[in-house]
């Protein structure tokens, strides 16, 4: 994804200020005539380097001009500058200065999400990008301009969004990024919500909306979660994340084993005729593909725990071990689950060398699987003989 540069252009005749030539037309543009003597200073603070000497040329602008869309103009110039020296409360103090007089301008608000990103300050993040959004909805429904024709101005228009789509993704994809990266799953979950709230017609909506929802599951808030994967299943039936999300969810609860089952064959079938995607690689795809798959077959096997059908779910926690080996927490999950399962079914031997396994991984089932693995003999090669059944 590429990043903003803010770029100023210096013809002739006048100077646009401009975050590229298409998106100065959201906004305002200023103009100042070639030779005049806001010209000769605006000459010599871009030939400044970003630093005290520019920032100096710049204040001594605007004392002597700095009125109207002088002022304007030299609130950008200040973000910009701000910007190059990393001086992050200079860029939204200003920022918020350009957007006073000039609500709509379309590029200080990206310079202030970048400014935002830098800094790694998810507050700022949210609030430079609901700027972004705001602009982008008012300028898709505003009316044409006084004196042009509203077929004219629709394709003007359609120009504009399509030459800044790479300004509005940055933004977006800068949002779901920090996102990702906030460790508190409550948090995260919140931020996720507010990306597709933000901007519900993003091609990165889809993943945000699932996202949202496995990270209510990892904050352990089960009514959000459920919520979320319900409503997202509610417009896309084939979510295979979800299917899975929901038939690992419901793979314990006995009102909702039979839909966890449907869930995780649906789920199964898709996966047999999934294609990779162009921008994921062999290996990649083959990972994901594998884990989805394993964890399936993992629900599935709970489901037949839960039914009594013990042979069943063993040959079915047996289909998803190789596949979750990759994924060090699922393969525990599903290796405790069989361990379990064949101590019930007096498989002593089978389950202490699986319960071993189990313990040997740092993950939570470690604790149930010694609990477990102390009622039937302890781990393999501990000397503890297994107690025979009654």
């Amino acid at each position: 994804m590429r990043r903003f540069m803010v770029c100023a252009a210096m013809g002739m005749m006048l100077v646009m200020i401009a975050a590229g030539n298409a998106a100065a037309q959201i906004g305002k543009s200023v103009s100042v005539a070639a030779g005049t003597p806001e010209d000769k200073a605006l000459t010599d603070i871009y030939a400044a380097p970003d630093g005290p000497d520019k920032v100096a040329l710049l204040d001594k602008f605007m004392a002597d001009y700095g009125k109207g869309d002088m002022e304007l103009l030299g609130d950008q110039l200040y973000v910009q500058t701000y910007l190059a020296q990393k001086n992050y409360a200079k860029v939204y103090e200003y920022g918020d200065k350009v957007l006073a007089l000039d609500p709509d301008n379309f590029s200080t608000a990206v310079i202030m999400v970048h400014a935002a990103e830098e800094q790694g300050d998810s507050k700022k993040l949210f609030d430079a990008c609901q700027k972004v959004a705001d602009i982008i909805k008012r300028y898709k429904s505003g009316p044409p301009p006084e004196g042009t024709p509203a077929d004219t101005w629709n394709a003007q228009r359609e120009v504009v969004l399509k030459t800044v789509e790479g300004d509005l993704g940055y933004v977006q994809y800068a949002l779901l990024n920090a996102a990702y990266k906030t460790t508190d799953a409550t948090a995260r979950a919140a931020l996720l919500e507010g990306y597709v709230a933000t901007f519900p017609d993003s091609t990165y909506a889809v993943s945000a909306r699932e996202q949202t929802a496995i990270a209510y599951q990892q904050a352990q808030n089960s009514p959000k979660m459920l919520a979320a994967a319900q409503n997202l299943l509610a417009s896309n039936p084939d979510d295979i994340s979800m299917l899975i999300l929901l038939a690992d969810s419901w793979c314990n609860d006995p009102a909702h084993l039979d839909k966890a089952a449907s869930y995780a064959q649906h789920a199964l079938d898709l996966l047999a005729r999934a294609k990779k995607p162009d921008n994921v690689d062999d290996a990649q795809w083959q990972n994901q593909v594998a884990i989805q798959k394993g964890l399936a077959y993992s629900s599935l096997g709970e489901v037949n725990v839960n039914k009594n059908h013990n042979p069943q779910a063993i040959d079915a926690f047996k289909q998803a071990a190789p596949l979750l080996k990759s994924d060090t927490f699922s393969y525990a999950q599903n290796q405790y689950r069989m361990g379990f399962t064949l101590a019930k079914m007096q498989r002593i031997p089978e389950a202490r060398v699986v319960l071993t396994e189990v313990i040997s991984l740092n993950t939570p089932y470690k604790s149930r699987a010694m609990e477990t693995l102390n009622k039937i003999g302890g781990p393999v090669g501990s000397g503890k003989t297994a107690k025979k059944s009654s």
